[in-house]
């Protein structure tokens, strides 16, 4: 699984790890993200985030 990272701080999104804080679990592509899920550091849409 590819992982994204944040254009405005530079987090990176890493699929094996997903984003427990939000909810997200382990294992979850980011293409499968709510659409309003957002950069858990600075708040960035999901739109803000590139392929890395």
């Amino acid at each position: 699984m590819e992982k994204w990272k944040c254009a405005a701080c530079g987090f990176v999104y890493d699929p094996a790890k997903g984003d427990p804080d939000s909810g997200i679990a382990a294992g979850t592509p980011f293409e499968k993200l709510p659409e309003d899920w957002s950069c858990p550091v600075c708040g960035a849409a999901k739109d803000a985030f590139e392929k890395e």
